[in-house]
């Protein structure tokens, strides 16, 4: 499958309607961007199985600054709705497989517990520093 390119409006369906996608965030004026790209295209033919999405910082940029690009390219892969990879800078022909082969052969099971467990400690933890809402003090054990 060739590359696609996709709008902030298009991000979430985009991640949600398919298994598996890498992102290249990307601009014009980038040279790395430019020299990336020819590989990003020719390993997405190989992967007819893995969404490959473009999104132009230049022309998207609220969704740009939504997903923490501060240096382009930027690369991030998705399976099954979760993030699991994510670098800036140019990757070789190797390299980008690495990373195709890498997220395919996760343990996905293993991936939503590990996420599932983060956000119980995350609302834990903010429950927590919240306090009881009636202005009571819970001493800390």
């Amino acid at each position: 499958m060739a590359t696609l390119d996709i709008t902030g409006e298009q991000f979430a369906s985009t991640i949600e309607g398919n298994d598996i996608v890498l992102v290249d965030f990307w601009a014009d004026w980038c040279g790395p961007c430019k020299q990336f790209a020819p590989t990003y295209s020719a390993v997405s033919e190989k992967h007819p199985d893995v969404l490959f999405a473009k999104v132009d910082t230049d022309a998207e940029q609220q969704l740009a600054a939504e997903a923490g690009i501060s240096s382009i390219p930027t690369l991030m892969a998705f399976r099954e709705k979760v993030l699991v990879f994510s670098q800036p800078g140019a990757l070789n022909a190797q390299q980008l497989e690495q990373v195709v082969d890498a997220v395919k052969g996760l343990d996905m099971e293993e991936v939503h517990a590990h996420v599932a467990r983060q956000r119980e400690e995350a609302a834990a933890a903010a429950s927590k520093q919240a306090g009881p809402q009636d202005g009571t003090q819970i001493p800390d054990f």
